[in-house]
C-alpha cells in the first residue's frame, strides 16, 4: 500500500483520542501535503516554547514522542498499514525539536519549519535509514526526531554565521 492511500481513512474514528492525537487534531486528514500541515499546526506552539524554559521543552518533547508512539502505534493498526501520511504527531514532534537552543525570539521560528520540511522530505542518511529500518510507532516517530535534530543543528550553525545568539 501507499503511504498516501486516502482509502485507509475511512477506518478511522476521530473520537478514539490517540487517533486524533495521530492524525495532528485533523491536519493530517488535508488532501495535499498533511506532512507541511501537521508542521504547520506546530508552528504557532513552536513560537510559545523557544521561551520556555528548556526543562519544560524538553518534558514537551519527551511527552509528544511517547504519546506520539503509542498514537501512532495503534492508529497504523487501525489502519492496517505502517506510517499512513495522515499519522502526523511525528511530524510535530519533530518541529519541536527543530527549536531546541533557538534564541529567545519567535520570528526565528519559520526558519525551523523550513530545514525541518527540507529534512523531513529529503530523507538523507540517518533519517532514511530510520524510515526504512524501523517499524512500528518507534519507527514513524524516529525518522522525524532525526529530521527535526538535524533541523536545529542546521539552524545553529545559520546563527552562528549570522552572529545570532
Amino acid at each position: 500500500m501507499d503511504k498516501h492511500d486516502r482509502e485507509v481513512l475511512g477506518r478511522l474514528n476521530l473520537r478514539d483520542p490517540l487517533q486524533l492525537i495521530a492524525v495532528g487534531f485533523g491536519s493530517g486528514l488535508m488532501p495535499k501535503a498533511p506532512g507541511t500541515m501537521g508542521s504547520l499546526l506546530a508552528l504557532p506552539l513552536c513560537m510559545l516554547l523557544v521561551y520556555a524554559d528548556p526543562l519544560l521543552l524538553l518534558g514537551v518533547i519527551v511527552l509528544t514522542f511517547l504519546v506520539g508512539t503509542l498514537a501512532s502505534s495503534h492508529t497504523e493498526k487501525v489502519m492496517g498499514m505502517h506510517d499512513n501520511s495522515a499519522i502526523v504527531i511525528d511530524e510535530i514532534v519533530g518541529m519541536f525539536i527543530s527549536v531546541a537552543f533557538y534564541p529567545q525570539c519567535w520570528w526565528y521560528t519559520p526558519l525551523a519549519f523550513v530545514l525541518f520540511r527540507i529534512f523531513d522530505i529529503l530523507k538523507p542518511f540517518p533519517i532514511s535509514y530510520l524510515d526504512r529500518r524501523i517499524s512500528g510507532g518507534l519507527g514513524i516517530m524516529l525518522d522525524d526526531v532525526a529530521a527535526g535534530m538535524c533541523a536545529c543543528l542546521s539552524a545553529q550553525v545559520i546563527f552562528w554565521a549570522l552572529g545570532i545568539s
